[in-house]
């Protein structure tokens, strides 16, 4: 089936010159003049890729941008914009836009980023195949189309249907329990018990019964048996969260437990046998812990067979529009409120902030706009955020240390880099070619810079 190209621009000439370098892509074109024509035609027509100028006479592109994205989150959009409209083309990027394009633009130029669009439109076409056939309210709840969250579906579903011990890491409140239970609701095993037990929230001393169980008489206060969560768990699924808080004589336990498919309670004279598939989740660096001796190399070997990385929302911020409208939709509902949409601004503001907090505060946030929103669209000012990044807390641990080392390096990166192509720009006088040459540089990866940082020349007022 071919795939459907809509060009929308309210100049016939454009329209036109759009069409005739496109033809040879054998893709199905389609054209409107008017914002309103262009959704009729989405109405009727299973549109993959919406080519819109930012400047129509019905509606601007932003607003146009929102609505398509508000129908389908999944369709592809590139903005078309002449050279006074560039800024408002990259806020358009911020809100879900593919790319932008200015003009006038080189026939190759624009072949070029219809291609790349429509292979993103597969992959999120492909993705959302592989959603539905991981089918349940847990993989619903997994929302995101950027690579890296592709790329997290693709595990899921390959490693789902085995009993393979799976090791999912992230930062708190990226939704690695999600993870685990997606996995454990997909499996073979899915009518059988999710057990949870988080290694962080019970004293060391407490942990072992609770995970072993154990036999009356086994110490002070064990006035009859009881049995752990591993009989609990038996023919399903045991998910270990923050498995690095772990104490060291728990993880020989769990280690012979992986091996052997076998454990004592405490106080036992024999061993049980029992079939279960381990999911374990840390926000933790378990490779520098074993080097540092923290956590045993061979459990860590034996978890970390099947890897999956969730990665924190600040690096996949294409989802933010896509998870915002989830919870909004979620908890409109929940909260009975008629709060329908997102404007603009308030959006912006949500894809600028760097969310620490990563999913979890982003849905907090959106449950605490609902709550405040006395309309029906949730605006900029009632969305509660630091006008400024927040303060970083200083790192309590060797592996908080080497992450905001990590991230301060590239911030320092970013501003070397932004000072580097403003000075070239400003020594000779904005003229990109001469600016790109006098540095080095080839003028397409200088530009690409300049587009990074959104380094525009400046303005000369009168």
């Amino acid at each position: 089936m071919k795939e459907k190209v809509l060009i929308v621009d309210d100049e016939a000439i454009v329209r036109d010159a759009c069409k005739r370098i496109l033809e040879p892509l054998k893709i199905e074109l389609f054209e409107s003049d008017t914002a309103m024509s262009a959704f009729r035609v989405l109405d009727d027509e299973d549109i993959d890729l919406v080519l819109t100028d930012l400047r129509l006479p019905d509606l601007n592109g932003i607003e146009v941008l929102r609505q398509i994205k508000e129908r389908d989150p999944y369709k592809e959009v590139i903005i078309i914009t002449g050279h006074g409209t560039v800024n408002t083309a990259v806020e358009a990027m911020k809100l879900g836009a593919y790319d932008y394009i200015e003009k006038p633009f080189r026939p190759e130029e624009l072949t070029a980023l219809v291609l790349k669009a429509l292979e993103r439109r597969r992959l999120r076409k492909e993705n959302l195949s592989l959603k539905k056939n991981l089918a349940n309210q847990y993989i619903k709840n997994i929302v995101g189309t950027s690579r890296a969250m592709e790329q997290v579906y693709r595990l899921i579903s390959t490693v789902a249907p085995t009993s393979s011990t799976v090791l999912i890491t992230g930062e708190s409140g990226t939704g690695k329990e999600l993870v685990a239970r997606a996995i454990h609701f997909n499996s073979p095993r899915k009518d059988a018990p999710f057990v949870v037990l988080d290694c962080g929230l019970i004293p060391g001393e407490l942990l072992e019964a609770e995970l072993f169980g154990y036999r009356k008489g086994a110490f002070t206060g064990a006035t009859e048996n009881r049995q752990g969560l591993l009989a609990e768990a038996d023919r399903g699924t045991l998910f270990l969260d923050e498995i690095s808080n772990l104490p060291a004589e728990l993880q020989s336990k769990l280690l012979r437990l992986l091996q052997e498919k076998e454990y004592r309670p405490i106080g036992a004279n024999k061993s049980i046998r029992v079939d279960i598939r381990v999911i374990a989740a840390t926000n933790r660096d378990l490779r520098e812990m074993v080097r540092e001796g923290r956590f045993r190399e061979d459990l860590f070997y034996r978890l970390n067979i099947f890897p999956i990385h969730i990665p924190p929302l600040r690096q996949r911020k294409e989802d933010i529009p896509l998870l915002a409208n989830h919870f909004l939709r979620k908890y409109s509902s929940e909260l009975g409120k008629d709060v329908r949409s997102i404007s603009v601004e308030a959006m912006r503001r949500l894809i600028e902030y760097d969310w620490p907090g990563n999913v979890r505060e982003l849905e907090n946030t959106i449950q605490r706009a609902i709550l405040l929103a006395e309309g029906d669209v949730i605006g900029p000012e009632v969305i509660d955020l630091p006008e400024e990044r927040p303060s970083r807390k200083v790192p309590e641990n060797l592996d908080e240390l080497k992450r905001v080392k990590k991230q301060l390096r590239k911030e320092a990166i970013a501003e070397v880099e932004r000072l580097f192509i403003l000075n070239a720009l400003e020594r000779n006088s904005w003229n990109i070619s001469r600016a790109s040459k006098d540095v080095g540089m080839q003028r397409t990866n200088f530009h690409a810079l300049m587009k990074k940082y959104n380094i525009k020349k400046p303005v000369k007022r009168s």
